[in-house]
């Protein structure tokens, strides 16, 4: 198993090897954020990368969001891409030692999977933790067979159930209906509500 650690991811943004990167905010989260209707949500993105839903939140008028990354180079260009953006909302660290907490919602977009599988219990109680109660967890999960090669890690529908239903409410766990076409069918659309 690699070590997908600081070094490792920083190394990636060095050499441009962004794959899970598609340049654009994903369809369904798109999609899921134009129906919320609180601008006042207190919204996190881990492991947010480039954060193209967090430059989306902020056109549609949402401002208190957080990001959190391993890697410096993502902060660094969110900087550059949102000038104004409040500059202790842009969290440089480890998710698993965030001490913030009473987030409404938390968007999930390729960081799951880029963790190693052994930690994947310990994410969903820490999604707890951060949320306030009946918070919302939301976003994508892959849908394929979870292998050594990765990150992206797979996983399965029964797995993610299993792996969640401990400390949340399963209110949507389904195939995405509007993945892009390179995805499509390799991803599942989830809102999973703390208990």
């Amino acid at each position: 198993m690699k070590k997908l650690n600081k070094d490792y991811w920083e190394q990636k943004y060095e050499n441009g090897d962004m794959g899970w990167d598609i340049g654009y905010i994903s369809t369904p989260l798109k999609e899921y954020i134009d129906q919320l209707t609180d601008k006042d949500l207190k919204i996190l993105i881990p492991g947010a990368g480039n954060a193209h839903e967090l430059l989306y939140l902020v056109e549609k008028g949402f401002s208190n969001v957080f990001v959190i990354d391993i890697a410096r180079q993502p902060l660094e260009n969110i900087k550059k891409n949102i000038p104004n953006f409040p500059e202790h909302q842009l969290l440089e660290g480890n998710f698993f030692d965030l001490a913030l907490n009473n987030f409404d919602l938390i968007l999930e977009q390729t960081f799951f999977c880029a963790l190693d599988p052994s930690l994947r219990l310990d994410y969903a109680k820490k999604m707890k933790q951060l949320l306030k109660p009946n918070g919302k967890l939301a976003g994508l999960l892959f849908n394929f067979p979870l292998t050594e090669s990765g990150p992206p890690f797979g996983g399965s529908l029964t797995e993610y159930k299993s792996l969640f239903q401990e400390h949340f409410k399963i209110k949507t766990l389904e195939t995405a209906h509007n993945s892009i076409k390179p995805r499509a069918d390799k991803e599942l659309f989830f809102i999973f509500e703390s208990k």
